[in-house]
């Protein structure tokens, strides 16, 4: 699993920070969103494996990013 490309999408910034220190230390390759519109941004122009969304956002929440991207992903 091992370089596997994980989204993570979070708008507080110590968490995202935080855990994407543990995911690189665990050889993942990560890609940071403040919020669901940076997140679909970042989706639309790399593969990602795997997107960890936080629920409650500003802009656009983790819900309506989770419909946007079953629209358009399998």
């Amino acid at each position: 699993m091992s370089g596997d490309r994980i989204l993570l999408v979070e708008d507080d910034k110590e968490i995202r920070e935080g855990v994407e220190i543990f995911l690189k230390s665990q050889g993942y390759e990560v890609f940071q969103a403040a919020d669901g519109l940076e997140g679909l941004e970042i989706l639309k122009n790399q593969p990602i494996d795997l997107a960890i969304v936080d629920v409650m956002m500003p802009r656009m929440d983790g819900w309506q990013v989770c419909r946007e991207v079953r629209q358009s992903s399998k």
